[in-house]
């Protein structure tokens, strides 16, 4: 049976949730991707930066459209061997700027996803999923994309009909 792989990037601490500040110890995207993984079988890999971006939200977003606007590719804490053995990438990431975060981008540039589809996953507050379905495209050549899921990220606890929907007519449930 085929192999899926649910690679995330996603961050806690100070978040915007529909017009204010609040503080998380677990990131909205990371909220979905637990909701993914209660409802297919999948491995998981968690996309984090060697050097984090600032806990605080408005300094985050600074950090965030700096590395977008010098196409940075920070460094991660760890990388997968390999993802031969995935057939399906469901990716999930949080919008910023439009498109993924640049710690996204390295990963994707690592390995060669020929052949494999992937499934985009964007949480947002309203911006939903951007131009990050291209740009997924641009860093990941020979992939298959398929149309990404948008889910508002203060409503991540209550996404799981959506998802299934999703998983369903991408043929994973």
């Amino acid at each position: 049976m085929a192999k899926t792989l649910i690679a995330f990037f996603s961050r806690a601490d100070e978040n915007y949730f529909a017009g204010a500040m609040r503080y998380v110890k677990v990131g909205n995207t990371e909220i979905v991707c637990n909701l993914i993984k209660d409802i297919i079988p999948a491995d998981m890999f968690k996309i984090e930066m060697k050097q984090p971006y600032s806990p605080v939200y408005m300094t985050c977003i600074d950090e965030a459209k700096k590395d977008l606007r010098e196409k940075a590719r920070p460094e991660l804490v760890g990388y997968l061997d390999s993802i031969e053995e995935y057939e399906t990438i469901i990716l999930a990431y949080p919008n910023y700027w439009g498109t993924i975060p640049m710690a996204v981008a390295t990963f994707l540039e690592r390995y060669d996803f020929t052949g494999k589809t992937i499934l985009p996953l964007c949480t947002n507050e309203g911006s939903g999923m951007g131009g990050s379905e291209r740009t997924i495209g641009q860093c990941a050549p020979g992939a298959v994309i398929k149309k990404g899921l948008p889910i508002t990220g203060s409503d991540a606890a209550n996404s799981g009909n959506n998802i299934k929907r999703w998983l369903t007519a991408n043929g994973l449930m």
